[in-house]
């Protein structure tokens, strides 16, 4: 069963801000947050990769007003990329490692809400539901051969393309 691409990017959300919820707390113990920060570093590689490669492109073909937004967002995205390949080479007794984390917590949180309340809306407005459907499935293709971790090829690739770009 294919999945409208906002859904699916939705839930991703989702899952990264229950992790963030969880690190913020004051009884998570140092060695959980390392390991909390793992998963949000799998996750955020993952689901930047997604969105760069393939739901960024597609709407921007389909929905050229929203260009804007999408350079915003790939802006966004690489701040996020240089946080989380600091992030990966730290461990939890490292001096700046909360507070890195932290900045990566609010950098990303303030992106899932622009996504969320105001960029959503306009690409659910401007697609049809077979476009976003499609989107979703190329997204779950892309999931798949996604980089799991910063210092893999494709997701350096990513980086240094924002960098360059």
């Amino acid at each position: 069963m294919s999945q409208d691409a906002i859904v699916m990017l939705k839930a991703d959300h989702k899952e990264i801000r229950s992790l963030f919820r969880e690190f913020q707390k004051s009884s998570t113990t140092p060695a959980r947050k390392e390991k909390l920060v793992e998963q949000m570093i799998e996750l955020l590689t993952v689901h930047t990769y997604i969105e760069n490669e393939v739901m960024y492109p597609r709407v921007r073909d389909l929905l050229p007003d929203l260009e804007e937004d999408v350079l915003e967002s790939y802006e966004e995205h690489h701040v996020a990329d240089v946080l989380v390949m600091e992030l990966a080479a730290m461990s939890s007794s490292d001096e700046r490692f909360e507070a890195k984390t932290t900045v990566l917590i609010e950098n990303v949180t303030h992106h899932i809400e622009e996504e969320e309340q105001e960029w959503f809306p306009k690409v659910r407005e401007g697609l049809s539901r077979t476009e976003l459907r499609e989107i979703g499935e190329e997204l779950a293709a892309a999931k798949e051969r996604s980089p799991r971790r910063p210092e893999q090829p494709s997701a350096l690739k990513k980086t240094v393309d924002a960098v360059i770009a």
